[in-house]
């Protein structure tokens, strides 16, 4: 079997291609500007999926897409051309091959979420996002499954855990006790690549724990291992005043400050796995982490 990925040299992008490797499948890698490393007998093409014409064969001998791609800055013509019009182009010219897609939860909106399940109503509040779910709708429309993670952790992180540790400075302190879920990227990427199959369910799925990691519990877990002071708990509102007074948008702060809880089970239900706890699946990080965070700092 043949799988075709793009996306390949982002966060999970590389976690997907370590499991492929260890899958013994053929691997065909779409590469715009930034050259993945990628493991030996990898295919590497280049090609853009803003242009269908360099997109041209790109599915010739696949058997599935992972389609892992995706703008997540906020240039809303870059978004819509990367994140709808680029989906569209690539599923043009692979045709009826399966597509597994990676989405996001952040298209069903700012929440809060108490153990959500696909049955809720996709309601994006950025263009990113908006952008994000019809790309996914068409994959969707095309007999494909996508997969919509929250917050994913792990080794290649630059956002989740330097995102988490920022707040704690600028708030100087833990914002409440929001419950949030918290995919490790190797679960994420196993249950990616399980799906690349030609006769794999189809369907958007929550890629997340079946339970929520509480904000306290979180960042007692990230400082602790980390070597760092752990952070008292400061009041919610109390957290809202001094993060704007320090420049943040309370958007930001609500990532983690709202409860976004969704529940996998789905997903486990299918695939298993992903339910082995924050903290002990943090640790397995935790090397990274320090080096990634000491060349930062």
């Amino acid at each position: 079997m043949t799988v075709l990925v793009t996306g390949a040299s982002g966060f999970v992008g590389s976690a997907v291609l370590r499991r492929l490797a260890l899958s013994g499948r053929a691997v065909r890698v779409l590469v715009h500007e930034q050259e993945p490393d990628v493991p030996r007998g990898t295919e590497v093409v280049r090609g853009d999926v803003t242009d269908p014409r360099s997109l041209r064969g790109i599915g010739d001998g696949v058997d599935v897409v992972l389609h892992l791609a995706s703008y997540v800055g906020t240039d809303p013509q870059r978004c819509a051309a990367v994140n709808e019009r680029g989906t569209r182009h690539l599923l043009a010219e692979v045709g009826a091959r399966p597509v597994v897609r990676l989405g996001t939860a952040a298209v069903y909106g700012s929440g809060p979420f108490t153990a959500a399940t696909e049955r809720i109503t996709p309601q994006p509040a950025s263009v990113r996002s908006a952008t994000r779910l019809a790309g996914e709708r068409l994959v969707l429309a095309a007999g494909g499954v996508v997969l919509r993670p929250y917050f994913v952790f792990g080794a290649g992180d630059r956002w989740v855990v330097p995102g988490l540790l920022d707040v704690l400075e600028r708030v100087g302190g833990v914002p409440g006790d929001a419950r949030l879920s918290l995919t490790d990227v190797r679960d994420l990427a196993r249950w990616l690549v399980a799906l690349a199959t030609p006769d794999g369910p189809r369907g958007a799925f929550l890629a997340c724990p079946r339970t929520p990691t509480g904000l306290v519990e979180l960042a007692s877990a990230v400082t602790r291992t980390l070597g760092l002071a752990v952070p008292p708990v400061v009041d919610p509102d109390e957290a809202a005043r001094r993060w704007t007074a320090a420049g943040g948008t309370r958007h930001h702060l609500d990532l983690f400050a709202v409860d976004h809880w969704f529940d996998g089970s789905a997903l486990h239900d299918r695939l298993g796995g992903g339910d082995r706890g924050f903290a002990a699946a943090f640790a397995d990080h935790a090397a990274w982490y320090r080096t990634a965070l000491q060349r930062s700092g």
